[in-house]
C-alpha cells in the first residue's frame, strides 16, 4: 500500500506498515458518514414490515388448512 501523507502520524513517528490503523483513525476523527435527518427519525417499526409478516402468516395458514383439510 502506498504511503498516505494525509494520514495522522503516531506521536513517536512510527507508521502502521499496512496503513489501516491510520486510515481508521482518520475516518473516526472525521466523524464518519452522516445519516440524513429523514432516515434518523424512522427507526421505529415500519407498518409495511408488520403488514408483510401478517400476510405471510395468513398465506402459510391458508396453505396448511388446504393441505390438511
Amino acid at each position: 500500500m502506498a504511503h498516505n501523507p494525509h494520514a495522522p502520524q503516531n506521536p513517536d513517528g512510527s507508521q502502521d506498515p499496512a496503513g489501516s490503523t491510520q486510515m481508521f483513525r482518520a475516518f473516526v476523527d472525521e466523524g464518519g458518514p452522516q445519516r440524513p435527518a429523514a432516515v434518523q427519525g424512522s427507526s421505529g417499526p415500519r407498518i409495511g414490515l408488520i403488514v408483510g409478516v401478517i400476510a405471510v402468516v395468513a398465506v402459510v395458514a391458508a396453505v396448511a388448512w388446504l393441505a390438511l383439510g
